[in-house]
């Protein structure tokens, strides 16, 4: 089970925030994407691949192969603009692939069965 830093209720609320507001300037942009890092390795747990959104966060997810040093065989890397986009469903891993707004290297690093996560109580247009 991943570590929780933030609550459920505030993860939802930041993520509603910046969705009606638009800014991904501000703090609470930071909250929303460090809670949907939390949420995808609590959805998808596992060590196998770790996601890197610099500089605001990181987290091992997806079953498999566990490093232990070094860096990992399978990392996925994107923006904090390109994370909350991608694990909100509005735009797909196929997408941000094709336009290379996302490193992924090893046989282990696609999201794409994981994303867009399931946020209980999120509103969405």
């Amino acid at each position: 089970m991943a570590r929780r830093r933030i609550t459920h209720h505030d993860g939802v609320s930041a993520i509603q925030e910046v969705l009606t507001s638009g800014d991904r300037t501000s703090p609470t942009f930071t909250t929303a994407v460090r809670y949907l890092l939390e949420e995808l390795a609590e959805l998808a747990p596992g060590n196998s691949v770790e996601v890197r959104v610099p500089p605001l966060g990181a987290t091992q997810c997806i079953e498999g192969p566990r490093h232990t040093r070094g860096t990992p065989p399978n990392v996925v890397e994107m923006s904090p603009e390109d994370w909350f986009d991608l694990a909100l469903g509005k735009v797909s891993w196929q997408q941000v692939l094709a336009e290379h707004r996302v490193s992924a290297s090893g046989v282990r690093a696609d999201l794409s069965d994981v994303v867009p996560l399931a946020i209980k109580g999120l509103k969405t247009e």
